[in-house]
């Protein structure tokens, strides 16, 4: 005749022991895996590093959209500095076309 008992963990394992009293048989140990939490709060974390990175790279392409508006802006000071020079030199210089008599 044999006998079956279940003996439940703290830790949520669940062991089913069948003991045969004829024989001296070898224990079976049957064990459960508590709940999730562990895939839950690994879950939770992959999904904390993807919105921080994406974070980053939307923030990096807008630094980047700054520097270059920037850098534009730059390039047409430039520009507008050396059209006043130019105007500004050829105010200076009396015109040579016509002759002063």
């Amino acid at each position: 005749m044999s006998t079956e008992r279940t003996v439940e963990h703290p830790d949520g394992r669940v062991e089913r022991i069948t003991e045969n009293d004829r024989a001296p048989a070898p224990t079976i140990v049957e064990r459960r895996s508590g709940g999730g939490m562990g895939g839950i709060v690994a879950l939770i974390i992959g999904l904390a590093l993807v919105l921080i990175i994406g974070w980053f790279l939307m923030n990096m392409n807008r630094n980047e959209a700054i520097e270059s508006n920037a850098v534009a802006g730059a390039a047409e000071s430039v520009g507008n500095a050396a059209d006043t020079v130019g105007e500004a030199a050829r105010d200076a210089v009396p015109d040579r076309a016509t002759p002063a008599n």
